[in-house]
């Protein structure tokens, strides 16, 4: 089975890479959460090919690099070293015989993503149909004149009950 070992701070967390499509990034319904400013909400996705996974970039913020050099796309190969932002990663790095040597990773400029921050247009996500609120004079007056009614209704059954009360 394919893990992916990702390194934040002083912890190496492997991730057991089990389905066809993983998403990456900082939000957390990624199905690889990475908690890290430089990354993107949706920063990038690992999909299925044949014996491997190809690692595509979701037009982060930051970027991903793969063995040093910025990809939109590629083929993973065993013991590529991944970044994603300033967050590095490894693919297969406990497989023996890798694929080519692993190359001196130099530090990268990286900005806060701004991508997983709230769109303009948020409201327009509902699928439920905005609510229109204008003011209709016509109902006010109606709903008016239904609480004097019952107002005037409640104050007469009070004012019966005391006719009718017996007197101590």
């Amino acid at each position: 089975m394919r893990r992916l070992l990702v390194t934040t701070g002083d912890e190496t967390v492997p991730h057991e890479l089990a389905d066809e499509l993983i998403t990456i990034g900082r939000s957390p319904e990624n199905m690889i959460h990475l908690d890290d400013p430089s990354v993107s909400g949706r920063h990038a996705q690992l999909q299925s090919a044949g014996d491997g996974y190809e690692l595509k970039d979701l037009d982060s913020t930051n970027g991903t690099r793969v063995n040093g050099e910025t990809i939109s796309e590629v083929l993973l190969q065993p013991g590529d070293r991944i970044r994603f932002g300033k967050v590095e990663a490894c693919f297969e790095c406990d497989v023996v015989g890798q694929a080519h040597p692993i190359p001196v990773l130099e530090e990268v400029d990286a900005r806060p993503a701004e991508v997983s921050a709230r769109p303009a247009d948020f409201a327009n996500a509902s699928p439920f149909p905005k609510r229109h609120t204008e003011k209709d004079p016509t109902r006010t007056a109606i709903y008016a004149a239904a609480a004097v009614a019952i107002l005037a209704f409640v104050a007469s059954m009070i004012s019966l009950a005391q006719m009718h009360a017996p007197m101590p």
